[in-house]
């Protein structure tokens, strides 16, 4: 059995104790004995949540308390971008796509089915591929860092999508939990783009969970206040946090010409590959302050999670 395997073994005879032991007590007694398929999915996605969270508060915070980037001086800042990482680490968001977006898609996939419209299954493009794991699940890890490579780009360059991505680049206190911090309408944008693709080429269940939980734990790592290069050749292999601080940069990062200009570089979530084939990956060896240029002249993003929400909805409507 290789590693793949017996990883996967593993965490599924812990989803199932989990289920058995909680999940599934807590559900009949709420009534929902008609969805427990989807509970036994969902415990998967908050065991996910549960070990990502211990690796940052073990690993990762270790890495910002041995070499921070800076001072950290508005801890309530901070809190608030906990509550982002609660929310979508534990689940809390997947329920909301579960009872929202993701039966119309799951409808739509099994509409082009039935006429006809294969699932590209790119894992079966090379014979042998989908009989070894690691090999497919790269595969899918590489095809989905393109498509949230699109994605972010598309945050920056469209001016109404900006209005609810700047939320996520408004924090000025950068931590491993400011992953999350995001307009919860353009999480949903961005969620249903990625429910489409797995749908479109056919991703197991198993590796879509696999891909979007190193995905996500390696964005908390880029996240992180850390001073932290993985050195003059891996990190063009992989995002390290120097590389995304810079993506974070005031007036740098997003805005490559000019106040009010939206552009600018480092947009690849796991590999500068990307970056660098589209001419967007800058390797400046620089730890520059984060926000954005017009907070510096008292725009305000807000402060707590419901206000940061509705501002993101009022500019995106063009009222500030």
């Amino acid at each position: 059995m290789s590693v793949i395997d017996t990883l996967a073994s593993a965490f599924g005879d812990a989803q199932q104790a989990l289920y058995e032991a909680a999940v599934q007590p807590l559900m009949f007694a709420a009534g929902l004995g008609n969805l427990l398929e989807d509970g036994y999915r969902a415990t998967g996605w908050l065991l996910v949540g549960l070990a990502q969270i211990a690796i940052m508060l073990t690993l990762f915070r270790a890495l910002e308390r041995w070499r921070p980037a800076e001072a950290v001086t508005d801890r309530a800042a901070v809190r608030v971008d906990i509550v982002y990482t609660l929310i979508h680490r534990l689940g809390l968001f997947r329920v909301l796509m579960f009872f929202s977006l993701d039966p119309l898609w799951s409808d739509f996939a099994g509409e082009l089915r039935m006429l006809g419209w294969p699932a590209l299954a790119i894992d079966s493009w090379w014979p042998g591929v989908s009989d070894l794991a690691i090999v497919s699940f790269l595969l899918y890890l590489l095809l989905f860092d393109l498509v949230d490579y699109g994605l972010h780009w598309a945050q920056h360059r469209f001016g109404w999508w900006w209005q609810l991505h700047a939320l996520h680049h408004s924090q000025r206190q950068m931590t491993m939990w400011s992953d999350n911090r995001n307009h919860l309408l353009d999480d949903l944008l961005r969620d249903s783009a990625f429910v489409l693709v797995a749908l479109a080429v056919g991703v197991p269940p198993g590796q879509f969970i696999a891909v979007v939980a190193c995905t996500q734990l390696l964005e908390s790592l880029s996240h992180a206040n850390v001073r932290l290069t993985f050195g003059p050749l891996l990190r063009r292999v992989f995002v390290d946090p120097q590389y995304h601080r810079l993506h974070h940069a005031v007036g740098t990062g997003h805005e490559s010409a000019g106040p009010g200009s939206l552009g600018g570089c480092n947009f690849a979530v796991l590999f500068p590959v990307w970056d660098m084939i589209f001419g967007s990956a800058r390797f400046n060896q620089r730890y520059e302050p984060t926000g954005i240029r017009d907070q510096l002249q008292g725009r305000d993003y807000g402060s707590g999670f419901w206000a940061q929400q509705w501002l993101g909805l009022r500019r995106l409507m063009g009222q500030r």
